[in-house]
């Protein structure tokens, strides 16, 4: 049974979920719809591209993920489909795929050409053009027969960390705060390990707060379990299940989690100085 994930920032309100998931069935009742998320925050790539990146890996080989985020239609803009990690995505060219896709070249790129007709018309992306290209993949149909291949689609820079020699400091910035409140950078495992080679300590610093170690998980922060309790509240540094440095609050939320309590925003830098 072929599988299409929908991810979107109409959030669950309206009708236009209900819309697409019910233009899918007409097409084909067989298909399995898979919701990956309707809350992203209006037109926010950013944060469209970290959970499709973190979640598409889980589905397998050939799912057909919809990305219906600032996807408004304009003859003036394209609709891609890209072919990448043995799976499709369908989204608007608006420079979200090459961020889902910033370190993975994708294996091809179309131009969406269904209903691009001079006289067609589009009145919602993601009935009139996304879902009918994604049930075609689903039958089992051919990309070329739905699109044209190009060489490029429109590209975002993701942003990267940067290592200053000179003051021997990481400088990141935050990228996403999750549903618990925790507060994920673009600083990886990987960078933060290379960068830090040789050096004997580090200080993660943020706003007017500093923490001193990185625990491999959430709940390593508890060092006697019988006393589990007492740690509620504690903040920590961790690198996250996608290998990023994250801020997070042991058992916090949203109420009371890393972005209540230490005020930072999306776009705010992180340092790591090593000593």
């Amino acid at each position: 049974m072929s599988i299409i994930t929908l991810t979107s920032d109409f959030g669950n309100l309206d009708y236009r979920v209900a819309a697409v998931k019910g233009k899918i069935l007409s097409l084909n009742s067989k298909v399995n719809i898979v919701d990956i998320t309707h809350d992203i925050q209006a037109f926010n790539l950013i944060q469209t591209s970290y959970i499709v990146r973190n979640a598409y890996k889980y589905f397998p080989k050939g799912t057909i993920h919809i990305l219906s985020v600032d996807s408004f239609y304009n003859r003036s803009r394209k609709n891609i489909l890209y072919k990448a990690d043995g799976s499709y995505f369908l989204a608007a060219d608006n420079g979200l795929l090459s961020l889902v896709f910033f370190d993975i070249k994708p294996e091809a790129i179309y131009e969406i050409t269904l209903n691009n007709r001079f006289d067609d018309v589009v009145n919602f992306t993601s009935t009139d053009v996304f879902v009918p290209a994604a049930v075609h993949l689903a039958n089992g149909g051919l990309p070329e027969v739905i699109g044209r291949k190009i060489d490029s689609a429109k590209e975002l820079l993701f942003p990267k960390p940067v290592f200053n020699e000179s003051e021997k400091m990481i400088i990141g910035e935050v990228t996403y705060i999750d549903n618990f409140g925790n507060i994920i950078s673009n600083i990886s495992k990987d960078f933060f390990e290379s960068t830090g080679k040789g050096n004997e300590g580090f200080t993660i610093k943020f706003r007017n707060l500093t923490l001193s170690r990185v625990y491999s998980s959430h709940t390593e922060v508890v060092s006697d379990w019988e006393r589990e309790t007492e740690f509620h509240g504690q903040s920590a540094a961790i690198f996250n299940d996608s290998q990023l440095l994250e801020l997070t609050i042991y058992k916090g939320s949203k109420k009371n989690g890393a972005k209540s309590l230490f005020g930072l925003n999306v776009g705010e830098n992180i340092y790591v100085e090593f000593v």
